[in-house]
């Protein structure tokens, strides 16, 4: 292997070094078709490029997928984009984003040596604990039909479909569970089965990973207002209610709605994800419009299965059962969502830098100092690695089983680079952090909170 291997294998294109489109159109991102992505100010046509991950890759047509890309294919070369026909360039392509970065290469290089390229997919013990919350999930899915919700059973059978979630669908949603796309694809529609849709989820969930904490662009950061702010306003911004000082009251029987906002969510009717459209992603792809009779059918299929069917069968009386298995699933996925990048020590403008100088930040560093991490293996076991968000977000397309084992490495290799990486050994102190990040969120005061606290989450 070259000396250079490293660097050679993280170059990446930009519209100045690519000769093929020096003479091609130059338009606007705004004005690309649904077929068309841009990746380093070039614009590719996907109507004939066959993706080797999947079809989620034309879910983002007619969007600038620079970060979305770089973030998805750590092993990047040039010759990856020559398999994709470039047809012109833009001329509104902005950089916020630095890669090919020294701690970039440093934390990849070092935790390559734990998981080989190729060997980063699902374990056989990832498996063996999804097919075994799958087997849960259905089982508890009969007795809820055949036999009847009761209360135990509406708890648990909401905690099982949390657990789909967090184990299932959501390392599939990442093309991170098999390197076979079709068994990614089938088991990312636990997302319907659960209430969700994997296409909506897809829409924002990889927003959010591409930018996340960003102040404009992080649809996760914006999802809950007007009812709850997870960004810190500043005083007299016409986002910050009065009611807002009080958050930290309502925060969870807030969070207790994230089942029934799903199931009964009208934006299934076009696959159209209004926050993150909101913020400048758009969804106007062929791909999309395809899709929107599968998940208009997986809805009716889950709200048939889990509401209509109790109801008609055991009486009107199951209805607050319905909805006490719907809380128990909220509460579950919420609450471990909103620990991740809430908390008292997270960056909340990771590209302020890059705004004020002019200068790009470096993507990996914004992604571990927007994250925490809490817990060990077990806790990995039954979040689907969630705890590890910190290894999960500089490492999307990586199972969640091998974050465990890569957690340590992340940790030296931070700082040394003097990246301040946010670990809780016990949830509970993660959440006693994120309690107060939302008050003072809330309230406006979070300059204010001691720095000597011992469950900051500071190395």
């Amino acid at each position: 292997m070259p000396p250079d291997a490293d660097k050679l294998r993280q170059r990446h294109v930009t519209a100045q070094d690519d000769p093929a489109t020096t003479t091609t159109t130059i338009r606007s991102v705004k004005d690309l078709k649904g077929n068309e992505i841009v990746i380093d100010g070039i614009i590719y046509d996907l109507t004939n490029f066959h993706h080797p991950g999947g079809e989620q890759i034309n879910v983002f047509g007619g969007n600038d997928v620079t970060v979305h890309y770089k973030m998805i294919h750590p092993y990047h070369t040039a010759k990856h984009l020559e398999k994709m026909t470039a047809i012109g360039k833009v001329n509104d392509f902005r950089i916020e984003y630095q890669f090919d970065t020294d701690f970039e290469r440093e934390i990849k290089r070092e935790v390559y040596k734990i998981v080989p390229r190729g060997r980063e997919f699902g374990t056989p013990g990832w498996f063996f604990r999804a097919f075994g919350y799958i087997a849960l999930f259905f089982t508890l899915q009969y007795f809820w039909v055949v036999s009847g919700p009761t209360v135990l059973l509406a708890i648990a059978y909401g905690m099982s479909q949390a657990l789909i979630g967090m184990n299932v669908q959501h390392d599939a949603n990442h093309g991170a569970a098999s390197k076979k796309a079709w068994i990614n694809d089938i088991l990312g529609l636990g997302a319907d089965f659960i209430g969700g849709s994997k296409w909506l989820w897809q829409e924002q969930h990889w927003t959010h990973h591409s930018y996340t904490n960003h102040a404009e662009k992080d649809p996760d950061s914006f999802n809950a207002e007007p009812m709850l702010l997870f960004n810190e306003y500043p005083a007299g911004d016409s986002r910050r209610k009065w009611y807002h000082n009080f958050q930290i009251l309502f925060f969870w029987p807030i969070l207790s709605g994230y089942w029934l906002s799903s199931v009964f969510n009208p934006e299934v009717l076009d696959l159209n994800h209004r926050v993150s459209a909101g913020v400048g992603e758009r969804w106007i792809s062929p791909h999309v419009a395809s899709s929107r009779k599968f998940a208009i059918f997986l809805r009716a299929l889950y709200i048939g299965t889990n509401i209509v069917a109790p109801i008609h069968l055991h009486g009107v009386r199951v209805a607050p059962l319905i909805l006490l298995m719907g809380i128990a699933e909220s509460l579950h996925l919420a609450i471990l969502f909103s620990l991740s990048h809430n908390f008292e020590t997270a960056d909340r403008d990771p590209t302020l830098k890059a705004r004020q100088t002019g200068q790009p930040v470096c993507w990996m560093k914004s992604q571990v100092e927007t994250s925490c991490t809490y817990g060990g293996f077990i806790s990995g076991c039954l979040t689907g690695g969630l705890n590890f968000q910190v290894e999960h977000h500089l490492f999307p397309r990586m199972s969640s089983a091998w974050y465990p084992y890569i957690a340590p490495t992340v940790r030296k290799v931070c700082a040394k680079h003097g990246v301040k990486y946010a670990y809780y050994p016990w949830i509970w102190q993660n959440l006693w952090s994120t309690f107060k990040y939302m008050h003072a969120a809330g309230t406006g005061w979070r300059q204010k909170l001691a720095r000597e606290n011992p469950l900051k989450g500071q190395m």
